[in-house]
């Protein structure tokens, strides 16, 4: 679902009534653990964590007005998708997350390239999530980035 919000607070209240306690509890637990320098607004539709134009200058290579995205999610149809950059460019912070996920949840991993869809709203495993949060710095992720960018 695309929702037009100006911000986290005003993207959660468009929701379904029966989702907002699970995205409240989801954007808490980036927020209390996302390093800090990393911002949160609403990035492509979704509530999102990026590295701020104070941090990265140069922004988004596509639209270098948008800062560089780090880490989103979304009130989908079927599931809520929390998207990691990390988790895409780093293979170690990929399979890091793929091992640790049954420990965590007795449901079988829903995941794309960066992407991790929650069909079971209420089984979100908020303690991995808090954890995988921890793995990256935004200097790190700038250089995760750039690096990629020179590879091009």
């Amino acid at each position: 679902m695309q929702y037009k919000a100006s911000s986290p607070e005003d993207y959660i209240s468009q929701v379904p009534e029966e989702r907002q306690n699970v995205l409240k509890t989801l954007r808490q637990t980036i927020k209390d653990n996302l390093p800090e320098g990393f911002e949160e607004g609403i990035q492509y539709g979704m509530i999102g964590y990026y590295v701020p134009h104070s941090l990265y200058p140069k922004g988004y290579h596509c639209t270098p007005e948008e800062p560089l995205p780090f880490m989103s999610f979304a009130s989908q149809k079927n599931s809520i998708n929390l998207y990691h950059s990390g988790i895409y460019a780093v293979p170690e912070i990929h399979e890091w997350f793929v091992k640790e996920y049954p420990k965590y949840s007795k449901y079988k991993l829903d995941m794309g390239k960066s992407c991790i869809r929650f069909k079971r709203i209420n089984e979100i495993p908020m303690q991995l999530i808090a954890e995988l949060c921890t793995k990256m710095t935004p200097e790190a992720w700038i250089s995760v980035y750039e690096n990629a960018l020179k590879k091009k």
